[in-house]
């Protein structure tokens, strides 16, 4: 199924759109799921292989991000924080360019580390990987 990214279209996204210190599925409709082939470190845990949801707690400063075994949910009407397997606090960044819609990239630091990147209006928030 193709499934499209949100697109700023002259909205007010941070604080509007995407209200702050809520949870946020990060993206649009569905919950935002990541697939790990093998298992992984987030935020100092093990994360075992697996399919899992991928939320948000954007701030002003500070963001949170979440992975979350339940990934088949609408909104994040059916999350639930005892379902998080690790939440990890990052700090957003401006960016120059200005992104249109809403992206992930996986970028390698390294050998055995990862970043999934997340870009949209003027922010970058990354999320460190390894494994």
């Amino acid at each position: 199924m193709l499934k499209f990214s949100p697109a700023v279209r002259g909205r007010v996204i941070w604080g509007g759109l995407v209200p702050f210190d809520n949870v946020w599925v990060t993206g649009a409709h569905s919950a935002t799921s990541i697939e790990f082939n093998h298992e992984v470190v987030v935020g100092g845990l093990n994360i075992p292989a697996g399919k899992y949801g991928l939320f948000t707690i954007p701030g002003k400063d500070e963001w949170i991000i979440i992975i979350n075994r339940n990934w088949d949910q609408h909104l994040a009407d059916e999350y639930d924080p005892k379902d998080d397997l690790v939440r990890v606090k990052v700090k957003p960044e401006v960016e120059n360019l200005r992104q249109e819609r809403l992206r992930y990239v996986i970028e390698s630091e390294s050998n055995r580390k990862d970043e999934i990147v997340i870009y949209w209006e003027v922010l970058e928030v990354s999320l460190p990987v390894e494994g």
